[in-house]
């Protein structure tokens, strides 16, 4: 069994990395940024290559799914690189060949307002992908980069979904039937996500988990009618977690450079601020306790493999380029 987390957007440091490996994942996409224009996000590039030399005993960068499974077999954490929004392309359709050739293999669409490429699931009109989304959809396919659709809103998804030649993910997110919110998505849009091969990373986000983030094993239920809903081959775990994230990382991640107001994401202005971390999952180190919930619920021993890493991986193989193993000639 192999654990993935299909997103983070933790502060990462040494000690976040030990708990990576306290926890034995094997991989996980953390998050390189948010709004960042093509400068800053290159700058956040080089950040992550400086701190993953650093600790290279811990963690390692991955590319391809070969690359996930071979750091993991050193008894390393495999990082995938993402951001949570396009912003980084700056307009370009060519900087999506150049920043996958840094290595970057998970983009999100949209984030938390409308963009050039689409719409956001705050935007109260979604008027779909637009023409250089289609672009960028289709480059992202070609180049071996994920598509996620965690923020993204409807009509833009669906339409990511029907265009995208591979399929695509929802790294974080909930079924918008089991917890109302802006940010889960609807039955439609999920059976049409697995239709395609997709994957949905389950989260335990507070903010868009609502009575399932009590404990594991109403987490475990979630996962579970999640699973009655598109299948347990589409379903698998995104955290959302965010060690040593603070108020001023929270500010920045809602408001960006795009608005002087007050905004509250998933949250709201009865619920503003950071969630505090939930006492059966405060970090990573407790992540095979999520095994044992989905075990207690009722899954078989190769459900819960499925659900813990198993489907990330098959989705992984099928989307990120192929390539050699990490460490080969």
């Amino acid at each position: 069994m192999i654990f993935v987390d299909g997103l983070e957007c933790s502060a990462f440091d040494r000690e976040v990395f030990e708990e990576l490996r306290g926890g034995g994942l094997g991989c996980v996409t953390v998050t390189c940024g948010f709004w960042e224009d093509t400068t800053e996000s290159l700058d956040a590039l080089v950040r992550w290559r400086d701190l993953v030399r650093a600790n290279a005993d811990l963690v390692g960068v991955a590319t391809t799914a070969a690359e996930i499974e071979a750091i993991h077999a050193q008894g390393r954490t495999a990082l995938l690189l993402g951001f949570q929004n396009s912003s980084f392309l700056s307009g370009r359709i060519g900087y999506v060949e150049v920043f996958a050739d840094l290595g970057v293999r998970v983009a999100q669409l949209t984030y938390n307002i409308q963009n050039d490429v689409g719409a956001s699931c705050y935007d109260p009109v979604d008027g779909g992908l637009t023409r250089f989304g289609r672009e960028v959809v289709a480059e992202m396919n070609r180049c071996g980069m994920a598509i996620d659709l965690s923020h993204v809103g409807e009509r833009t998804s669906m339409e990511a979904i029907e265009h995208s030649a591979v399929p695509v993910a929802v790294t974080h997110a909930n079924p918008a039937s089991l917890v109302p919110h802006a940010r889960n998505k609807s039955d439609d849009l999920l059976k049409a996500l697995a239709a395609r091969g997709g994957v949905l990373g389950v989260s335990g986000y507070r903010n868009i988990s609502g009575e399932y983030a009590a404990t594991a094993a109403t987490w475990a239920e979630l996962v579970a009618r999640t699973a009655d809903l598109i299948g347990v081959e589409h379903v698998g775990i995104g955290s959302d977690l965010g060690r040593k994230i603070g108020e001023a990382d929270l500010r920045w991640m809602r408001q960006g450079r795009w608005t002087r107001t007050v905004q509250y994401g998933a949250g709201s202005a009865a619920n503003p601020g950071k969630q505090p971390p939930l006492p059966w999952f405060p970090d990573t180190r407790s992540f095979p306790d999520l095994a044992e919930a989905l075990a207690g619920r009722g899954f078989a021993p190769g459900e819960v493999a499925a659900v813990m890493g198993g489907n990330w991986m098959r989705f992984y193989h099928e989307v990120l380029p192929a390539g050699r193993p990490a460490g080969e000639e």
